[in-house]
């Protein structure tokens, strides 16, 4: 499987998530900030809810003539319209763990990798990992913004 793949079905595994919303594979961008929020509307909840998927590393390590063990390092972002009225940081939060719980229903991504487990972690950190959540602007409308960051692991057979 290539990278393209690794990133196809981390896309598809979020859009399988209950109520996430719009699903974007790569960063999407605005020339302005009305652009920007249509990109991330979601006309079923009628607000602003979307993600995006990044790769923001690579490692690779071994020996380059046979076993390989490629780590990919991803950035998930999500955003969600902010309503205090309605407790919305709590739907939000239920959002976050219902992505939590989808990536750890299958390790492997449907077997695109081998696992979503950093071998290197000196606590065996696996599946999503919640790196900052709270209030943020986007798209010229206050939201609830998430970075969640994925490692995923390829065991590569490298022939020269």
């Amino acid at each position: 499987m290539s990278i393209a793949a690794v990133r196809t079905a981390i896309a598809t595994r979020l859009s399988s998530v209950t109520d996430v919303g719009v699903v974007h594979a790569y960063e999407r961008y605005g020339h302005d900030l009305a652009r920007l929020k249509q990109l991330y509307w979601s006309a079923m909840h009628n607000q602003v809810r979307g993600w995006f998927v990044r790769r923001f590393a690579t490692r690779e390590a071994g020996n380059i003539q046979a076993l390989t063990i490629e780590q990919a390092r991803w950035r998930l972002v999500g955003v969600m319209s902010l309503d205090d009225a309605s407790a919305s940081e709590l739907a939000f939060d239920a959002l976050l763990e219902r992505v939590r719980d989808a990536f750890s229903a299958d390790e492997t991504l449907g077997g695109t990798v081998d696992q979503c487990t950093d071998p290197d972690s000196p606590h065996g950190e696996s599946c999503i990992q919640i790196d900052d959540a709270g209030p943020v602007m986007f798209g010229g409308v206050l939201c609830h913004g998430a970075r969640l960051r994925l490692t995923t692991t390829r065991y590569l057979n490298r022939t020269p």
